[in-house]
């Protein structure tokens, strides 16, 4: 995460000089997420916080995107390659504007993705107050039996701290739909591991009330503005 300060934030989108911009911080006229900012030195992201100039919104002067990917395996939730990691997930979305990932998906799960440049979207999805509800299917080597699913629905230690209860649907000898309300990393391959069962393959079916539906492995599209306040109420 690249962080800035707010005055050369303000100054690189042409708003105002650096020295104006300060006089625009103490005068209560930024907000950064929707509170007013008062304080000199505070830092920003430029790709996640959402900064407003006497009610306009500064960010990036370019229309909200907002959507939806199948994320093959092999791919990271990262908007810049590296050596270890040459394929990133914005490589797949053939789009100008600049994106990122909502949250993240290991590189070897697959399902659905958000990539967006609204930071408030992000919030709404991600802040962990909002317990947006993540559907997964998990599979496993070996047949799964209904004590280790048990254990899962209650929830299970992962460094001292218990998670939080889960949904779990069996749908097959070694298959389970499972559902949470919290984003731990890694945390249903974590959980599964802990009570026994190590995962074969895990792919997110759905965010809140977004399924993945039929879109394609490596494929993506724009939502709807229905779906865009869906995920954000």
């Amino acid at each position: 995460m690249t962080l800035v300060r707010l005055n050369k934030h303000i100054a690189s989108l042409g708003i105002a000089s650096r020295r104006e911009a300060d006089v625009l911080i103490s005068d209560g006229k930024i907000k950064i997420n929707g509170k007013v900012v008062t304080e000199m030195g505070v830092k920003v992201n430029p790709d996640i916080d959402k900064v407003e100039v006497a009610g306009s919104v500064a960010k990036d002067r370019e229309k909200l995107i907002h959507i939806a990917l199948n994320k093959p395996k092999g791919y990271v939730c990262s908007v810049k390659a590296t050596r270890q990691d040459p394929k990133t997930v914005v490589d797949l979305v053939d789009i100008d504007e600049r994106i990122y990932p909502v949250g993240r998906l290991d590189k070897e799960t697959t399902g659905l993705l958000l990539l967006t440049n609204d930071g408030t979207f992000v919030n709404a999805i991600i802040h962990p107050s909002s317990e947006s509800e993540k559907e997964y299917e998990v599979t496993f080597p070996q047949q799964i039996p209904m004590g280790a699913i048990r254990k899962l629905e209650v929830g299970v230690k992962l460094q001292g701290t218990r998670t939080l209860p889960t949904r779990v649907k069996k749908i097959g000898p070694a298959k389970i739909r499972i559902v949470l309300k919290e984003g731990k990393n890694r945390q249903v391959r974590r959980i599964c591991q802990k009570v026994g069962y190590p995962v074969k393959t895990l792919k997110r079916i759905r965010i809140k009330g977004l399924k993945l539906g039929d879109l394609e492995l490596g494929e993506w599209r724009y939502l709807s503005k229905d779906e865009v306040l869906g995920l954000k109420s």
